[in-house]
């Protein structure tokens, strides 16, 4: 599990499939690697640097000293690509292909592995149950698949308080507990700071406000050192508005459903078999605010209907959404699960 401490970088672009443009950070140490392409995908409204914490040894670190070709894709919703309404089946069909297809042409390799989170996780399984990303052999999801399963205060605010909020903005952004735009952006933060009284730090608490039920919603304090806490500040931003009402729709329905736009995806991810042969390896920290753990579960147990290659659970004690990957310790409790199921493959 050791770390290297001497990275080299490389930004790649690519546009999308409707000419949106996006990268890759191509991550390496000072020797080649000796294992194949590991493509890692983030949520909303972050970008591929969360997989980066200032810890010991982060998951890109322990990755890369374990013999793997690291690609951080930048898709749609990263704070670092230019703001934009996007979907999850935008993401589905134009992002996360053309991602794959661009590793695939750069390494020469056949297949490629994927660490997928979140939002991340949700539009890149839209995008593999539809077989739009076949060189896709090993797929590790964590915190939600196909069954988006929230918290109850999270289907009010989907349900009552998104309605209200759109007649306001088009978008929310974490980023304004550090510094809110007058009008709308300021009544919020300063409703957000009455109410989140659970650390100083104020896009800690917007976080939790944009994306879960709890104090916080995506981690639990106890797992991050204060250099992470403090870090996490630059590393949200924009969100739009059409993603949540996306995911409302989903919660309703009680798996994922695509707008109905795109001709290439189903309008039920779940009504035919999944068409592809990747395996299916599922993450779910037990404490989550944002999603449930029966999110993952609920996927899991579909999967081993479809009798798809070797679906695996694991459920972790004391972690939650984020901090699966953030958390100080992560690198004992949750990376040897993610390098031993890659290492199946």
């Amino acid at each position: 599990m050791s770390a290297v401490t001497e990275l080299r970088e490389e930004t790649i672009s690519f546009q999308a499939g409707d000419g949106l443009p996006a990268n890759l950070v191509h991550v390496r140490g000072q020797a080649a690697p000796t294992r194949g392409p590991v493509l890692l995908v983030h949520g909303a409204g972050v970008r591929g640097n969360i997989f980066r914490a200032p810890v010991a040894a982060n998951l890109v670190d322990v990755l890369i000293a374990n013999g793997y070709d690291v690609w951080l894709e930048n898709w749609r919703a990263s704070i670092d690509l230019p703001p934009n309404r996007w979907d999850l089946d935008q993401a589905a069909v134009f992002d996360h292909p053309e991602a794959v297809r661009t590793v695939v042409a750069r390494t020469g390799a056949e297949r490629v592995q994927a660490i997928i989170h979140c939002q991340g996780s949700t539009s890149f399984m839209m995008a593999s149950v539809a077989g739009l990303v076949p060189q896709v052999r090993t797929i590790i999801s964590n915190a939600v698949a196909l069954h988006p399963v929230v918290p109850a205060w999270s289907g009010f605010k989907l349900a009552c308080l998104l309605p209200v909020v759109r007649l306001l903005t088009d978008h929310l952004d974490p980023h304004w507990g550090e510094k809110a735009p007058r009008g709308f952006p300021r009544l919020i933060d300063i409703a957000v700071k009455l109410v989140h009284r659970e650390c100083d730090n104020g896009v800690c608490k917007h976080v939790s406000f944009t994306y879960g039920a709890g104090f916080p919603a995506l981690w639990r304090h106890e797992n991050l050192n204060s250099a992470t806490h403090d870090w996490l500040k630059q590393e949200f931003g924009f969100v739009p508005l059409t993603f949540f009402e996306q995911m409302r729709e989903c919660v309703r329905a009680g798996r994922l459903v695509s707008t109905g736009r795109l001709p290439e995806l189903p309008r039920d991810f779940t009504a035919s078999p999944p068409r592809t042969d990747a395996r299916f390896i599922f993450l779910a920290g037990l404490r989550n605010r944002c999603f449930l753990p029966a999110s993952q579960e609920r996927t899991h147990e579909y999967f081993l209907g479809q009798r798809v290659r070797a679906s695996t659970l694991y459920r972790f004690p004391g972690y939650s959404h984020l901090d699966v990957f953030l958390g100080s310790r992560a690198n004992e409790d949750i990376f040897p699960v993610i390098l031993e199921e890659l290492g199946r493959d």
